[in-house]
């Protein structure tokens, strides 16, 4: 199967190694997804639904460069530096997912690579026979 790698351009991709999403066959594999805004800093700072928003914008980048619509989103992970604050990342997750419902998990991490960092998600496609 023909393995695709998708980037978001992002300065952490050449020297950690990765892509922001890889396609192989039907499935796409997208990395955790920082709120890293389009000048290289962080965009939102201390506010996670802002920060959600913007990882849920450059996911959805990643999905339509690798030929996919949206909806082909089968799992979403939400890891949150502070747990008691979800219903931030979730007001912004439903915002793009209300209709399509993809599988779901919040989790609490201890950290993220930077300090300002409040949310990363991750995504999993499966294209269906159109895409």
């Amino acid at each position: 199967m023909k393995r695709s790698l998708i980037s978001s351009g992002s300065p952490l991709e050449p020297t950690i190694g990765f892509s922001r999403a890889v396609r192989v066959g039907p499935f796409l594999a997208i990395a955790g997804t920082a709120p890293i805004a389009p000048d290289g800093g962080v965009s939102a700072p201390g506010d996670v639904y802002g920060q959600t928003l913007r990882c849920l914008e450059i996911m959805a980048q990643a999905v339509a460069k690798a030929g996919l619509p949206l909806h082909t989103v089968v799992r979403t992970r939400v890891m949150l530096t502070d747990i008691s604050r979800w219903e931030e990342a979730a007001k912004a997750h439903g915002e793009y997912f209300r209709e399509i419902k993809p599988a779901c998990t919040f989790v609490e991490v201890k950290g993220f690579i930077h300090k300002d960092w409040l949310v990363e998600l991750e995504a999993d496609c499966i294209a269906d026979d159109a895409a």
